[in-house]
């Protein structure tokens, strides 16, 4: 518990808390009163000699693959988890700040947060979203596993003796939650997604057309002909790379089926773990499931036709989140909206808490 501060309290009353999706592939800031107002990848441009920060968000993500040497523009989060601290902090700095530009003026903010972190971290990677989020000025930090928020997001009912299957794919974990009553019953978490489903299309077009292609080029094939089941019409697309043998730039049409079949290997260990989920549900959350269907949210559940295959695959009605992208900060949202809410404030100290005062 906090000692008390009137400094750190009035700054308290002036900043608004903060709900923070914090992902591998991009993070979002949910405002109270306000929304969304952040939606920006989780990059983060700096100097390789002094770590200056040179640009964050989308500026930096411009950046990958284009820099000079002084330059290094870096994801620094890796598979849902921090895999560099002092940057991670720098960043979360950067839209605690940017949350408050318009309402602060010159009084640094200190916002309650809410930050998303994958279920299956260990609890020194879940202490280190903490520490990073109040290093980050943040007068106090909640952590809230990433399956829950998303629930709370979609809107599905996680007070209710009701069981609910939401599927978070995001683009460093895959969050497969059962919950009932306000907590996860059944949680199973992997670190296969997004980023395992371009690398795979690295490796497709590296296989099949000595092709060498960059991470941006392989997300934008997986965005336009990326699939999990037959579409009603098949898409190509155009990747563009350096061709292994010559060494010059080559362009080759590719069609949505030889995707398929590319990205096959992480697409089946999704569905995989899904079915383990399933197998491991008592049975009157299973028909529970049956009833109301799996939900999917995160970026990954826009692949085309993965809610199909998912059906095919587990005989239940599946269905997409609404703004599936959004889930985790909207449910983290919620969270900072009702604080008093009992249900929220039992899921969030059976997170821990952590709080400190602030130092001037």
């Amino acid at each position: 518990m906090a000692s008390f501060n009137p400094i750190n309290v009035i700054f308290g009353h002036f900043s608004r808390d903060l709900g923070i999706d914090l992902g591998t592939a991009n993070t979002l800031v949910h405002v109270r009163g306000k929304g969304i107002v952040i939606s920006e990848p989780s990059v983060v441009a700096t100097d390789r000699r002094t770590k200056q920060i040179y640009a964050v968000g989308a500026e930096a993500k411009a950046m990958i693959g284009k820099t000079p040497a002084n330059i290094i523009a870096v994801r620094p989060l890796k598979d849902g988890v921090i895999a560099d601290f002092e940057v991670v902090e720098k960043m979360l700095d950067y839209f605690i700040k940017k949350a408050h530009e318009r309402t602060l003026g010159l009084i640094p903010p200190r916002p309650r947060v809410v930050i998303g972190v994958p279920s299956g971290v260990t609890e020194v990677e879940r202490r280190a979203a903490r520490d990073a989020t109040l290093n980050a000025n943040a007068r106090e930090a909640y952590v809230v596993e990433e399956p829950m928020a998303a629930a709370i997001g979609a809107g599905l009912p996680v007070e209710e003796p009701v069981g609910s299957l939401i599927v978070d794919i995001g683009g460093g974990t895959t969050e497969v939650a059962v919950i009932s009553l306000g907590g996860i019953v059944v949680n199973h978490s992997i670190r296969t997604a997004g980023d395992e489903i371009d690398e795979a299309i690295i490796q497709f077009a590296r296989r099949e057309y000595n092709l060498l292609i960059g991470d941006r080029m392989a997300e934008k094939a997986k965005i336009v002909a990326g699939s999990a089941y037959p579409l009603d019409e098949e898409f190509k697309v155009v990747l563009r790379g350096r061709d292994m043998l010559t060494g010059l730039p080559k362009a080759v049409e590719v069609s949505s089926v030889e995707i398929r079949e590319g990205i096959a290997g992480p697409v089946n260990t999704i569905v995989q773990e899904i079915r383990a989920a399933l197998e491991e549900t008592p049975p009157e959350l299973v028909a529970d499931v049956m009833e109301h269907g799996i939900t999917l949210a995160g970026g990954g559940s826009l692949l085309h036709g993965l809610d199909r295959r998912i059906a095919a695959e587990t005989r239940m009605p599946v269905y997409i989140a609404e703004d599936p992208l959004s889930c985790v900060a909207r449910g983290a949202g919620k969270m900072v909206e009702n604080f008093d809410n009992k249900i929220y404030r039992q899921i969030l100290l059976r997170t821990q808490s952590s709080r400190r005062v602030a130092k001037y």
